[in-house]
């Protein structure tokens, strides 16, 4: 087999695997809550006040307005806390855990059977 057919071969393997892995329950689950908190409007509302706040501690931080800084920091952290206790992120993140243990795994055993073939060859 010529360097040209290993190669066409080793890419078909590797789409193999990625249709494999994207159809896989975790990574599905994973892309669908993705698709919901991306699209949440109460999501995108908090985003953007933290935004919005971050450029108001800024502004305040340049013009020399400490009380008015340290109240929109304060505001800042109660609307992180806000967006990170958010049920869609919490799950969002949680999904992601899984998906990302489940790439691991399996790039993990891809390095580990690579590496066995290249010791037996030598």
């Amino acid at each position: 087999m010529g360097y040209l057919e290993e190669e066409q071969a080793l890419q078909a393997e590797v789409d193999k695997m990625l249709s494999l892995l994207t159809t896989h329950e975790s990574v599905q689950a994973f892309k669908d809550i993705q698709g919901k908190a991306q699209n949440h409007p109460g999501l995108k509302e908090l985003e953007e006040k933290i935004k919005r706040a971050q450029k108001d501690a800024v502004a305040y931080a340049h013009y020399d307005k400490p009380e008015a800084e340290k109240q929109a920091v304060h505001e800042i952290n109660d609307l992180n806390k806000a967006y990170k206790t958010h049920p869609l992120v919490e799950n969002y993140r949680d999904r992601l855990i899984e998906a990302d243990e489940l790439l691991q795994h399996v790039s993990t055993m891809i390095q580990k059977e690579v590496n066995e073939r290249i010791e037996g060859e030598e």
